[in-house]
């Protein structure tokens, strides 16, 4: 499968989502770059096309793309976006805080919808929990530290993964049915 890298797509759909997480307080780096992965590869599982084509390496607490360092460098200095460090629990807490709106028109309505999905999927969820779940994807588990995650992965065979809401939507169909949940383990 051949994939293009789009930097302009790219910087959009990191502004969007950079934009969409600022009122969440635990909205980070690691939820940053989780969203931006889940959004990739739930794209190219659903509509068999990447969304920028960025590549992601596997780091300690979850995938991160390779461009965006250089990217992140490029927004902030032409004024586009701010990196804004604050104190999280003591510890510091990196932010990039959009000076623009994205512009959306780059985006296919699918490409809209497979980012919005994942956003929704990821509200309410803290750092460690979306860097634990990105940690359930078979990419992650079959590359190294460093590695590229290769996106032939978001087509083999994982276990379903829950979310918040995906758990609450299984608890009230089983109360409206009168069945008992499964458990989530």
């Amino acid at each position: 499968m051949e994939v293009v890298y789009d930097e302009d797509k790219f910087v959009e759909m990191a502004l969007y989502i950079a934009g969409r997480l600022q009122d969440d307080c635990v909205g980070g780096a690691t939820k940053l770059n989780t969203a931006l992965f889940l959004a990739e590869f739930t794209n190219l599982r659903r509509h068999h096309r990447v969304i920028s084509g960025c590549e992601f390496q596997k780091l300690a607490q979850g995938p991160t793309p390779r461009q965006f360092l250089p990217v992140r460098i490029r927004l902030t200095k032409s004024g586009e976006a701010n990196l804004v460090i604050e104190d999280f629990l003591g510890r510091p807490h990196h932010r990039l805080v959009p000076t623009r709106f994205a512009d959306l028109s780059v985006f296919s309505d699918d490409e809209l919808k497979t980012i919005e999905d994942v956003l929704t999927q990821l509200a309410g969820m803290t750092g460690t929990q979306v860097s634990e779940l990105s940690h359930q994807e078979p990419g992650w588990r079959l590359t190294e530290v460093g590695e590229t995650i290769p996106f032939s992965t978001a087509f083999l065979d994982c276990q379903q993964v829950q979310t918040p809401i995906s758990k609450q939507l299984s608890k009230s169909v089983a109360e409206h049915y009168g069945l008992e949940p499964r458990s989530s383990a």
